[in-house]
């Protein structure tokens, strides 16, 4: 009778065991999901930051003048009424932008 027993609770473990390695949400999936998660946390960390930066313009635009300037200065040229615009054909960005 105790023979019986302990066969039947070796069969047991062994069953779980298996059913821990290798069934369904066992070790082997797990491993499979931390790699999943890995990998779409590299493929996310470059859009976090880009969302970061657009946040952090919103911000600009939406509290301050200086950058819808700074915007409307490098999308569309906008010059002020009491600055002088100076065209040199061929010639890069001056940094500052006024004239003396």
């Amino acid at each position: 009778m105790l023979k019986w027993l302990a066969i039947v609770l070796i069969a047991l473990q062994a069953l779980l065991q298996y059913r821990l390695w290798f069934g369904e949400g066992g070790v082997r999936e797990l491993a499979e999901v931390r790699q999943r998660v890995a990998r779409l946390e590299a493929e996310n960390a470059p859009l976090r930051a880009r969302n970061a930066r657009l946040a952090a313009e919103v911000v600009d635009l939406k509290n301050g003048l200086d950058a819808i300037e700074e915007r409307a200065r490098s999308d569309i040229g906008m010059v002020r009424r009491d600055e002088q615009f100076y065209w040199i054909p061929d010639a890069g960005p001056v940094a500052g932008g006024k004239a003396p």
